[in-house]
């Protein structure tokens, strides 16, 4: 990736007006301009370091903010940072915030408390455990600047600090961090909403304010990145029960916004009068998987493992879902997403549907007929390709025990290393697009469900976090995959859309499959 450092700029937000406001009687002031979202799920995590959730990392880039932030081309630019420096030897970095950053409680954004943030959040993630393994201190030289010293070098320093993969590496008070491991107990960041506690209604509503004090980067928004301006007043998340509540909402116009529509009404809301139809693309796309259990069960053993390969037809799997060939890409085989930087077909050339010569696989293993315990989430998307891979294993000749429950069960279920031994999911691309995210890969030889581990993987982990350019990283992704293909970390399910939805009196809103409120403009 390119990376630049900027000279500051400031952008001063005139407060005559909102000061203006304050003195009015209650009956004089305007009522606010607000809009109203429907999210994946409910906010329940609110603490940023806390979860992978990726509701809670749409909440964290709206009431928080980061040192560095990815812009749509995937370069990482500095966010809360106004200038940084690097030693020659690349062992010493320096790092100096923008001028009158300010906290939500109205305290000034220091140094210390982006130390404090680092440590705490790094080690919770595993981009942040390497960071610290190559880490001698982390120390404030004054109100404004850090360092970060070096026992050797570590070339991924802004990717790793611009991370947009969850749990972000969001800024908070240091007054706020628990010496401990609990979660925070209050909500303060720097971002550009702030989170009203008082109107909170848990299984109903969430409202986000316009941060009047925050100061927007001068540049203009790209993605992650750039000036956060933010033209509403409040952000209200609305809980609703299922999405065809949401979608019949959304074409009443009682809701905004929608983050993702149901499949089956698409044709429909294509149609609607004063909505738009969000498609998207490349990283804002998701990939499916199947993650097998390495620790116990039937795919403890890598030769039945690799069998799932002849098992899967993406193409079968996502028309049984009903997505719409336009929001597709067809047969991907890439573990890093196609049409991505790291993209690539290497390691897959045996991964193709072959019911009968996985059945012939399969007599050549040690497998006795011991029941696959696949556990799949009732009503959504993933239980269907689930279904279909359930059906074609039992062709195959493998014991197939499908359990349907809702997410919250199967994450506690998957945390056990028995009990389970497949799971469906899908997971933004995003998170999917290089080693080191991907859930699957990037987690290798940790603590993480599913507990893969791949001795030649974990080596190149290592040289892709010290490659020294794109061009080398790209040569180590793909043997990777060769490695991945061959371990069966997960199998991919297919790269699709999950189209966004929203009225037309929001004007230029941000294309993504991150939900972005700022830039934003509202119609009357």
């Amino acid at each position: 990736m390119a990376r630049h450092g900027f000279s500051k700029r400031s952008f001063l937000i005139g407060s005559a007006a909102s000061v203006a406001a304050v003195s009015l009687p209650e009956f004089a002031r305007a009522a606010p301009r607000a809009l109203t979202a429907v999210l994946e799920s409910e906010v329940v995590i609110l603490d940023p370091h806390a979860t992978t959730a990726a509701i809670t990392r749409t909440f964290a880039y709206h009431v928080f903010d980061t040192l560095f932030a990815m812009d749509t081309a995937g370069t990482i630019r500095p966010q809360m940072v106004d200038r940084f420096e690097t030693a020659p030897d690349g062992l010493a970095w320096t790092f100096t915030l923008r001028d009158g950053l300010t906290w939500h409680d109205g305290a000034p954004v220091k140094a210390s408390d982006c130390v404090a943030s680092l440590k705490r959040w790094a080690k919770g993630d595993a981009l942040g455990k390497m960071l610290l393994a190559a880490v001698t201190a982390i120390e404030a030289r004054d109100e404004r600047s850090f360092a970060i010293t070096l026992r050797e070098p570590f070339p991924l320093m802004l990717d790793v600090l611009g991370k947009p993969n969850a749990p972000i590496p969001a800024m908070m008070p240091e007054r706020i961090i628990p010496a401990g491991e609990e979660r925070i107990k209050e909500i303060v960041g720097s971002g550009p909403f702030r989170f009203k506690a008082d109107a909170w209604r848990a299984g109903d509503r969430m409202v986000l304010e316009r941060f009047a004090q925050y100061r927007p980067r001068a540049e203009k928004p790209d993605f992650l990145a750039g000036g956060k301006v933010v033209n509403v007043d409040e952000v209200v998340l609305k809980t609703m029960p299922d999405d065809a509540t949401a979608a019949t909402a959304l074409v009443a116009g009682e809701i905004d916004y929608m983050q993702y529509l149901p499949f089956d009404w698409l044709e429909k809301l294509e149609k609607a009068q004063g909505l738009k139809v969000m498609a998207l693309t490349g990283l804002d796309m998701f990939q499916g998987n199947f993650r097998l259990n390495h620790a116990t069960g039937p795919f403890a053993d890598k030769a039945v493992r690799e069998i799932l390969w002849k098992l899967v037809d993406q193409t079968e799997m996502l028309e049984a879902i009903g997505i719409p060939d336009r929001y597709v890409i067809k047969n991907c085989p890439s573990f890093f997403m196609c049409d991505a930087p790291f993209s690539s077909a290497d390691g897959a050339a045996g991964a193709k549907l072959a019911i009968a010569e996985a059945s012939a696989a399969l007599k050549k293993t040690a497998y006795k007929g011991e029941p696959v315990v696949f556990l799949t989430v009732a009503g959504s998307i993933s239980q269907t390709a689930g279904a279909v891979l359930a059906s074609n294993m039992r062709k195959a000749g493998f014991t197939v025990d499908e359990q349907v429950m809702d997410w919250g069960t199967v994450l506690a279920r998957r945390a056990k290393k028995d009990g389970w031994s497949v799971f469906p999911v899908y997971a933004n691309g995003i998170d999917m697009m290089s080693p080191l995210t991907h859930f699957y890969i990037g987690n290798n030889c940790v603590n993480y469900a599913g507990w893969s581990c791949d001795a030649v993987i974990s080596g190149k982990l290592a040289a892709y976090a010290k490659a020294p350019d794109p061009a080398t990283r790209k040569r180590i992704a793909a043997e990777i995959q060769v490695e991945a293909y061959k371990d069966t970390p997960s199998v991919m399910w297919g790269q699709f859309s999950r189209p966004a939805g929203y009225r037309l009196r929001l004007k230029d809103i941000v294309q993504s499959s991150f939900p972005i409120f700022w830039q934003l403009t509202l119609d009357a």
